[in-house]
């Protein structure tokens, strides 16, 4: 249930977020270039550093065991999270984000391993300048690093969960406060694919983990 919503509050504030980022036509020529004429408390400041609280909403699918159709599950999590924004200009920045969430795998309904995943997160982001609503969008990559693996010995154990590369896009908005200190809201979705050896008989799992990633918290720019 709290997916669900979650997933909901996520779609409307990307659709939100999306329509306010959409210049006008006029202004189409001017999107990649500082606009001076609007009233930018952060003009100037690089950094901006935020703590946010995430859910991560795997959407999985097309989960596999041994090559067959399986019913492989991953549950959600909530965590903090730490990241780090980089503006080359006032307009075009580089956030890095770092978490890391535990979840629980289940092949149908049955609890088969626990993992903590970190999967840092580098995206590429247009701020759209509208003075203190700061709207953006953003698109980049994702390298998911299993850190920790505990299998339950159901169907002979998971071992040897493998690193994935994925694929991110990226929607938010931050709103400034003063000159250094705003709120945040941020969702990402990650297209990302989990591969595992299973122990017995070197069978092998996969699951298109596909997690949306909900996060909410502060910001401080200098």
């Amino acid at each position: 249930m709290l997916a669900r919503v979650l997933k909901t509050v996520a779609a409307a504030a990307v659709a939100v977020t999306l329509f306010a980022a959409a210049p006008p036509a006029a202004q189409a020529a001017d999107l990649f270039t500082d606009d001076t004429s609007v009233d930018n408390p952060w003009a100037g400041t690089k950094w901006l550093i935020r703590a946010r609280a995430i859910g991560m909403l795997p959407d999985e699918n097309d989960g596999r065991l041994g090559g067959a159709p399986a019913a492989l599950s991953v549950d959600d999590a909530v965590m903090p999270e730490l990241d780090f924004t980089y503006f080359v200009t006032d307009n075009i920045a580089l956030e890095l984000i770092l978490a890391a969430t535990p979840h629980d795998v289940e092949l149908g309904g049955v609890k088969i391993t626990d993992i903590w995943v970190l999967p840092p997160t580098l995206t590429l982001q247009y701020h759209l300048p509208m003075g203190a609503f700061k709207p953006y969008v953003g698109v980049g990559v994702n390298y998911t690093i299993i850190l920790d693996s505990d299998a339950t010995g159901a169907i002979g154990g998971i071992d040897s969960w493998d690193d994935a590369f994925g694929f991110a896009l990226q929607a938010g908005f931050d709103y400034a406060l003063n000159d250094r200190w705003s709120v945040n809201f941020d969702v990402k979705k990650i297209w990302l694919n989990l591969d595992a050896e299973v122990t017995a008989a070197g069978t092998n799992a996969s699951v298109d983990l596909d997690p949306w990633v909900v996060g909410a918290g502060i910001g401080y720019r200098f």
